[in-house]
C-alpha cells in the first residue's frame, strides 16, 4: 500500500514537498518516489525482498521515510526501533526482527540510493497479506514485542482517518509537524495516508517546546499532535502570549488521557478544539476521540467515542461483556488492528481474542445512555498499575482523574509505594500550575474526597516540574515508582 502511494503521490504532486528537514530544506514529493525507487533497486539487488525485515535504527529524519518507502517498494517489511532506547533494548528489539539488513545512518541510506541509482524499482505483485511494518511495544520494562501490520492494515488505518481521498494538486498543501519518533506506531501506520493527502510534513532535529511554537507562527501549522505533556510545556513557554498562534485550529492529543485543567487551558489559550486520542500499538494507532467541540462532560473527563471503523466494548474478567456504566477491561476492533506479536505466538494468543478483538489491558467503563457524555470511554487504569491498599484495589488512573480536576495541578500521576501496615498506599506526583503554591496533601484529599473512597486518596504529595516520560513519550511508571520512594517534599 504504501509502495503504490509513493509512486502516485509522486505523480500528483511533483515539486510540492513532502518533507522539510530541521534546516529548511525542501524533498518533493517526486524526489521521494525518485530516491525510494533507487533503494528499492539496490534492496533487491541484495535479495532483500517479500518475506525479509529491514531494521531502521537510525534517526528520524528525511532518510528514515526515504528508507521506508524503498524497503515497502522492495516488497519487505520495516522494523523501527526508537533510537531514544538504551542500547541494550535497541538490540533486543533488533534481535527479535530476525533482520536480513539493519540500516543505522543516513549515510547508509545514501550509499543504497547511490547502488540502485538509474536502476528501476522491482516488479511488486499486490499483496494485501504482504507483511508492512513491525512496531515495537513501548513498556518500560520486560522483553520487548513487535506488533506486526500487513498493506491492509495500512489501507484500513488511512481508510480510518482519510476515507481513502486524495488531496487536491492544486490546492495549497497543509503544513504538519512530525511530533513523534517516526518509529512510533501514530507515524509508521499513518506516513501513507499522509502522502495522499499532499501534506508537508516538517521535522524537528528534537521536540522542544520553543521550536514548535516558532514553527507553528512561520509557516501555519492547522494542527497540534501529540502527547499532554507536551501540550504542557507549549503552554508553559515564556514565549507564547508572544506569538501569532491564530493558525492553529486544533489539538490531537495521544498517549494517554488529558488533565481536564490542561484540556480548559489549551482550548482557551489556543483558541482550538482539542481532540483526546486513544489506541494503542496494537490497534493501528486508532481507537477513540472526542470531538474537537465536545462540552465539557465529553472533553474533559472521557477519551471520546469509537473513531469510523472502528468498535469498543467493555469486558469483565472472563471475557463476557459488561452493560455500559459497568467497569471491565477495554477491548477494541478494527480492520486497522494487528494480528498479533511477531515471533510471539503465546503473547499473541493473550493479546487476540475470538473475533479479532484486542485485550488492551486498560481499565474503563463507557458511560451510559443517562449519563451527559452517553457513548464515551473513560478509562479508569490498567490491570499492570493496580495496587492494592489494605484489602482494596486501587486504580491509578480512576484517582488521577479525579485529582487533575484540582486548580492548582497542571499534572498529576499517582504510583505505590510500599507501607509496612497498609501493604501499599498511593504517592501523587505533581506538576503544580504555579510552582510557587504547589497543593498540599491535605488539599488534594479534601478535593478527592468529593468523588473517591478514602481509601483511593494519596497518603503523600511529591512535587517535580514534569512526569517522567518513556522513549515513546508516555508516561514512565516505572520512573514514577522510583520518585515515590523519595522523601516527601509536603
Amino acid at each position: 500500500m504504501l509502495a503504490e502511494t509513493v509512486r502516485e503521490a509522486g505523480r500528483r504532486f511533483g515539486d510540492r514537498p513532502a518533507l522539510v528537514d530541521p534546516e529548511g530544506r525542501p524533498t518533493s514529493y517526486a524526489e521521494l518516489d525518485r530516491r525510494s525507487d533507487a533503494v528499492a533497486a539496490a534492496l533487491a539487488g541484495r535479495g532483500v525482498g517479500p518475506g525479509a525485515v529491514v531494521a531502521l535504527t537510525l534517526p528520524s529524519g528525511v532518510g528514515w521515510v526515504v528508507l521506508t518507502a524503498g524497503v515497502a517498494k522492495a516488497g519487505a517489511a520495516t522494523a523501527g526501533v526508537n533510537p531514544r532506547l538504551a542500547p541494550a533494548e535497541q538490540q533486543a528489539c533488533v534481535e527479535l526482527a530476525r533482520p536480513a539488513l539493519v540500516v543505522g545512518t543516513a549515510d547508509e541510506v545514501g550509499a543504497l540510493e547511490r547502488a540502485g541509482a538509474g536502476r528501476p524499482a522491482p516488479p511488486l505483485v499486490d499483496d494485501a497479506e504482504r507483511l508492512a511494518h513491525v512496531v515495537f511495544t513501548s513498556g518500560t520494562t520486560g522483553h520487548p514485542k513487535g506488533a506486526v501490520f500487513r498493506d491492509r492494515h495500512l489501507e484500513a488505518v488511512a481508510r480510518i482517518d482519510t476515507g481513502l481521498a486524495w488531496g487536491d494538486p492544486a490546492a495549497p498543501p497543509t503544513p504538519m509537524l512530525a511530533a513523534t519518533q517516526m518509529a512510533h506506531v501514530g507515524f509508521t501506520t499513518k506516513l501513507a495516508w499522509y502522502l495522499r493527502t499532499g501534506t508537508t510534513t516538517h521535522l524537528l532535529a528534537r521536540w522542544r517546546a520553543a521550536d514548535v511554537l516558532a514553527l507553528a507562527e512561520r509557516v501555519g501549522l492547522g494542527m497540534l499532535g501529540g502527547v499532554a505533556p507536551q501540550i504542557a510545556l507549549l503552554l508553559r513557554d515564556p514565549t507564547f502570549d508572544q506569538r501569532d498562534l491564530s493558525s492553529v485550529r486544533a489539538l490531537v492529543v495521544g498517549g494517554g488521557p488529558s488533565a481536564p485543567a490542561l484540556v480548559e487551558e489549551a482550548r482557551r489559550r489556543f483558541g482550538a478544539g482539542y481532540s483526546i486520542r486513544y489506541s494503542s500499538t496494537e490497534s493501528g494507532g486508532v481507537g477513540t476521540g472526542t470531538a474537537f467541540d465536545a462540552p465539557e462532560a465529553e472533553a474533559l473527563f472521557t477519551v471520546g467515542r469509537p473513531r469510523g471503523g472502528v468498535e469498543v466494548a467493555i469486558h469483565d474478567e472472563d471475557g463476557r461483556p459488561v452493560a455500559d456504566g459497568e467497569a471491565g477491561e477495554v477491548w477494541l476492533r478494527s480492520d486497522a488492528a494487528t494480528d498479533g506479536y511477531l515471533h510471539d505466538p503465546g503473547a499473541t494468543a493473550a493479546l487476540v481474542a475470538p473475533g479479532g478483538w484486542l485485550r488492551t489491558g486498560d481499565l474503563g467503563r463507557i458511560e451510559p445512555s443517562d449519563h451527559p457524555a452517553a457513548g464515551c470511554l473513560v478509562l479508569t487504569g490498567r490491570r499492570s498499575e493496580m495496587f492494592i491498599r489494605g484489602g482494596y484495589n486501587v486504580h491509578p488512573q480512576e484517582v488521577e482523574a479525579v485529582l487533575g480536576r484540582h486548580p492548582a495541578v497542571a499534572q498529576v500521576a499517582l504510583v505505590a509505594r510500599p507501607d509496612p501496615v497498609m501493604g501499599e498506599v498511593g504517592v501523587a506526583v505533581v506538576v503544580p500550575v504555579d510552582p510557587d503554591r504547589p497543593p498540599t496533601l491535605e488539599d488534594l484529599r479534601a478535593f478527592g474526597a468529593e468523588a473517591l473512597a478514602r481509601h483511593k486518596l494519596p497518603e503523600a504529595v511529591v512535587v517535580r516540574a514534569d512526569l517522567p516520560l518513556t522513549p515513546m513519550q508516555k508516561l514512565d511508571r516505572a520512573a514514577l515508582r522510583s520518585v515515590a520512594g523519595a522523601p516527601d517534599i509536603l
